[in-house]
């Protein structure tokens, strides 16, 4: 419920620390190569850069324009906020903003409504009291570069997640503002990010009219006690809870109440999962029928120790991780010591709210020394959990198996 008011060693961004506070973007976005690094993620052609981007500490570099950002897995042991400044970046298009006056914005919201709206940012703000919600945003192509056989997509580790306190007013209450008429069937989101030549598609996205009038989306200006950063769409970008980060749209600027279901081509055909129960289909092969992309599935990771950490054999270690969904609520984690043979309970942390990560905690003493696979599996509150073999899209989207993450004991 919304309420009311491995890659990189935690030392590599200690040293840092300065970054954390950088003000405005300027006129740029190049990174400041300077204090570049690299690491190699599990799997083919996995070799990245790792640098510092305006109002970023040091993240995995996928692609510098358009910015395609990734969390160094290491940052998810921190705690179960992820903090702004290593919170992932994902855009589609080079063409994006890097200053924007907040007095001189402005909101637009039309189509299907009685009363046509411009909003300033300080409009929204009072439009009613504001709500912050704690919520997971996860690019639908997480972990897509795990995904055998390979698909097409960014090449993304484990890292394009992040969980953040998000303040901002419902959705709602801008629609009911507007007055919706009758017979509305979805409503479109635009930012002021756009292509950089051509005509390529606008990324605009849509939402059924009643998800949209549900209270839970929010127009959101904070993240974590502070302005969102540029580069996770100041100063407005929407929320929406518990449902794959593309729906999130940026530098939100343009909102159109639609009498039919929007078309546009970042919701058909991009952004489609097969339309069956696991969204899965054979490796290699085509869904015969698709439908958008919607609510996470259960996930679940082992933050400590880290893959390939050296313990002690006969000697307690406490393993620790995260696990979230599409807003169920994870009611269940399990640990596994010896590659899945056997499961134990573990200890469920603070419960932050059911759009959050959770954490866990559970015990573990090597039996003997050799090589040990850790494996976890969560469970939510209708009885969806993770398969023990990935499941394969063509997109490479939707990623939940049973993680492992392997130690060695001395």
């Amino acid at each position: 419920m919304i309420k009311t008011y491995r890659e990189c060693s935690p030392e590599f961004f200690r040293r840092r620390k300065f970054l954390e506070r950088l003000g405005a973007l300027g006129a740029s976005l190049t990174p400041f190569s300077a204090l570049a690094a690299q690491v190699t993620l599990p799997f083919d052609n996995g070799e990245r850069d790792v640098l510092a981007f305006p109002q970023k500490r040091p993240l995995i570099v996928l692609t510098h324009r358009p910015p395609q950002l990734e969390t160094p897995f290491s940052v998810y042991s921190e705690g179960p906020i992820t903090p702004n400044d290593a919170f992932f970046v994902r855009y589609h298009w080079s063409g994006i903003p890097t200053s924007i006056s907040p007095e001189s914005f402005r909101l637009h919201v039309g189509g299907a409504v009685n009363t046509p709206l411009t909003l300033s940012l300080d409009e929204i703000k009072h439009m009613a009291d504001p709500v912050e919600v704690i919520a997971v945003n996860q690019c639908s192509g997480n972990s897509r570069a795990l995904f055998s056989p390979r698909v097409n997509g960014g090449q993304s580790g484990n890292g394009a997640m992040g969980n953040a306190r998000w303040t901002g007013v419902p959705l709602k209450k801008v629609l009911e503002k507007a007055g919706v008429k009758a017979g509305a069937a979805q409503v479109s989101f635009d930012g002021l990010d756009k292509p950089p030549v051509g005509n390529g598609p606008d990324f605009i996205k849509a939402l059924d009219i009643d998800h949209a009038l549900d209270g839970e989306v929010l127009l959101a200006w904070g993240m974590n006690g502070e302005d969102l950063p540029m580069l996770n769409g100041y100063p407005l970008r929407l929320v929406v809870p518990g449902y794959y980060g593309t729906y999130w749209v940026k530098h939100l600027s343009e909102i159109a109440v639609l009498d039919k279901p929007f078309e546009g081509f970042w919701m058909n055909p991009a952004y489609r999962i097969p339309d069956n129960s696991c969204a899965c289909v054979a490796p290699g092969t085509t869904p015969a029928k698709t439908v958008p992309i919607a609510r996470f599935n259960v996930r679940s990771f082992i933050t400590s120790p880290a893959e390939g950490a050296q313990l002690t054999a006969g000697r307690e270690t406490v393993v620790r991780g995260i696990a979230f969904d599409g807003g169920y609520g994870i009611t269940e984690v399990a640990f596994s010591g010896d590659g899945g043979q056997t499961w134990r309970a573990a200890q469920l942390g603070k419960d932050l709210g059911r759009y959050s990560f959770r954490e866990w905690s559970i015990a573990f003493v090597p039996p003997r020394a050799g090589k040990h696979a850790l494996m976890v599996r969560a469970l939510n509150r209708i009885g969806q959990s993770q398969p023990m073999n990935a499941l394969w899209n063509p997109p490479g989207y939707m990623r939940n198996v049973v993680e492992t993450t392997h130690v060695v004991a001395v």
